[in-house]
């Protein structure tokens, strides 16, 4: 009998004790740290896919890409590449101000007949991540009437 009465005051204390070891933490928030603040540069692209839909092989496209800067510090494009050599790039290496716009060309050179899609990388102080924009199409064969004229 003694050893089960001990048991049970040792039981009782140790349950008593790991529950005053428990504490809970309230944290009040006030509307203000609700609201999220974003400082620096906000990069918005105007579309990320363009669609030439078909076009003639041999004739040169150009798509333009409008990103503007919807934050309240300097936007830089630290880095653009297209995916391959037929399609050209061209950009402002310029500090795009809060609430300006530049933009981001490119042509593409329709040398193979047939379907494409063409990716083009940028990244900007703005965000670690990086944007892909797309161009995609169908190149006809020259002289060759489109599906729409056929």
């Amino acid at each position: 009998m003694k050893k089960i009465t001990f048991f049970t005051i040792v039981l009782l204390f140790s349950a008593s004790f790991s529950l005053l070891a428990q504490t809970t933490t309230i944290t009040y928030h006030n509307e203000s740290d609700k609201k999220e603040k974003k400082d620096g540069p906000v990069a918005t692209f105007d579309k990320i896919v363009n669609d030439f839909g078909n076009i003639e092989q041999g004739i040169p496209k150009t798509a333009e890409f409008t990103l503007t800067n919807n934050g309240n510090e300097p936007l830089l494009i630290s880095y653009a590449k297209a995916s391959c050599g037929c399609t050209n790039l061209k950009y402002s290496n310029e500090p795009v101000l809060p609430k300006k716009s530049t933009t981001i060309s490119v042509t593409y050179n329709a040398a193979a007949p047939g379907p494409f899609i063409k990716t083009i990388t940028v990244q900007t102080n703005a965000d670690e991540n990086k944007v892909i924009l797309q161009i995609k199409g169908t190149v006809n064969k020259k002289n060759e009437p489109t599906p729409e004229q056929k």
